[in-house]
């Protein structure tokens, strides 16, 4: 089976500073992997690379088999790759609505019934400048953007920061249930909890270098809690 998403030997990072040194990984349609580590560890920096929005000095990255070299970032929602970043999530200056119907060729907006049903204030506020939304809000929104536009693949940076429990725990059942629907994800999270709910398989990286990989189950929450420890 072709992996959703492979990355081999990836070295990159910001003019001559390479953050990541040989970074490699993969996952299934249907998976999700959890990329974990303390912060400044090169975790959004992968995230970066996957989605195209820096250089690989060296490695590929594969999704479905197609070398994403060759498919700018802009083209890459087209090709069933859909990105949330960690830090400026939403179109600020645009209205909540207009958020999520960007990447939509009609304004029906039927799609996000199930998220409209889980964080009824982004229905309440579809007329609101998205840029308004408190932090943890302007993350739903993100959220609910990525997880409606039902792209094979998604990555997820951070999703939960600044998120109130309780939408987490909601956010959680979302994501499973995409997740069953045969969707992909890599997600960077700190929040454990989170992630041991709805990851399959961990990343962790440490000084822009993979110190531990594998089946989700094969880890306790003592030992990822350690590497989280500064």
């Amino acid at each position: 089976m072709t992996p959703a998403l492979e990355f081999e030997n990836v070295i990159a990072g910001y003019g001559d500073t390479m953050v990541l040194r040989g970074v490699s990984g993969a996952l299934q349609q249907g998976q999700v992997l959890g990329v974990l580590g303390r912060n400044g560890v090169g975790k959004t920096t992968l995230m970066r690379a996957l989605a195209g929005f820096i250089p690989l000095k060296e490695g590929e990255v594969r999704a479905h088999g197609a070398n994403l070299a060759l498919i700018p970032p802009q083209n890459r929602l087209t090709a069933g790759i859909a990105y949330a970043p960690q830090e400026d999530t939403v179109f600020s200056d645009l209205s909540v609505g207009e958020n999520l119907r960007l990447h939509l060729k009609t304004r029906d907006m039927s799609r996000y019934r199930p998220y409209f049903d889980a964080f009824p204030r982004l229905q309440e506020r579809a007329m609101q400048r998205a840029g308004s939304l408190s932090g943890g809000e302007r993350k739903l929104l993100s959220f609910t953007r990525t997880l409606g536009l039902h792209a094979p693949l998604s990555l997820l940076d951070e999703p939960t920061e600044g998120v109130q429990p309780e939408n987490i725990a909601r956010m959680s059942h979302l994501l499973l249930a995409r997740r069953e629907a045969g969707a992909a994800f890599v997600i960077v999270e700190q929040n454990l909890s989170f992630l041991l709910q709805v990851a399959d398989a961990v990343l962790v990286l440490d000084h822009g270098e993979r110190v531990a990989s594998g089946a989700m189950p094969a880890f306790t929450r003592e030992k990822l809690e350690s590497y989280l420890v500064v």
